[in-house]
């Protein structure tokens, strides 16, 4: 059965070929399941939250390719000061910004979970939790802990049915306050080497804190590709300010 997003889901009646040697009858998924209930769904979140997140992913592979950072990172890359960081071994960051931290233990209903010093927020309930300490988290089946920190922006496109379709939607910009952030949007044909002869666009954007007051300009070296007219919405907390970015200097204040 296809999720809507392109990509079968674990629905089917055959789980396909068993692609790792020595493999034991626990390696083979139990057939029961694949015509669980509760799959499909789990499946389409997470799907569409990939897609939701790609503008977040191209940027942060875009950074990989220019200064050799990861986009998976271990805590202690960005917290080496920090020793429960630095031993954390069942947690990482998804970029810089974005901390991950799956349940591996089969029907779990908490999850301990480290939170680096600062601030941070439960990406989806939009709590604010103060770090530095580890908490416990409540999940279910349908909720991997995702946490960003404090003093991110965080780009979120459309849902998609493939990375390439044409939406109608406008970008998403969530700024997560706290202190004063910067983020660098990439863009590129995503088929061709035309980025190394200037064929890209980059967003160069800065939130400052204290202001409440987040700029976007064009970054040096780049051009805007089309859409040339580029509606985005940008979010703190409830409040949406949408604006139109056509290449020139743009602030939103809050």
């Amino acid at each position: 059965m296809e999720t809507g997003n392109g990509v079968t889901c674990a629905t089917q009646k055959d789980p396909g070929p068993v692609e790792i040697s020595n493999y034991s009858e626990a390696d083979i998924p139990d057939s029961s399941q694949l015509h669980n209930a509760q799959v499909e769904p789990l499946c389409r979140k997470y799907l569409e939250l990939r897609y939701r997140m790609l503008p977040y992913l191209y940027s942060a592979v875009r950074e990989c390719t220019t200064t050799g950072m990861p986009v998976m990172r271990a805590l202690w890359l960005h917290y080496s000061d920090d020793p429960v960081a630095t031993a954390r071994e069942d947690e990482y960051l998804w970029g810089k910004d974005v901390l991950v931290a799956p349940v591996v233990e089969k029907g779990a209903a908490s999850r301990q979970i480290y939170l680096p010093r600062g601030f941070w927020y439960d990406f989806w309930t939009g709590e604010r939790i103060e770090g530095g300490r580890e908490i416990t988290r409540e999940v279910d089946l349908e909720t991997m802990p995702l946490y960003v920190r404090a003093g991110s922006i965080l780009p979120l496109g459309p849902i998609k049915q493939y990375t390439g379709e044409q939406v109608d939607q406008p970008l998403a910009i969530l700024i997560y306050p706290g202190n004063d952030a910067s983020f660098l949007l990439y863009e590129d044909d995503g088929k061709s080497f035309d980025y190394r002869k200037g064929e890209w666009t980059g967003i160069q954007m800065a939130w400052n804190d204290s202001r409440r007051m987040l700029s976007l300009r064009l970054a040096s070296g780049s051009r805007l590709l089309p859409p040339l007219r580029r509606n985005i919405d940008v979010r703190l907390n409830q409040t949406t300010r949408p604006i139109v970015f056509e290449g020139h200097p743009v602030e939103v204040r809050f």
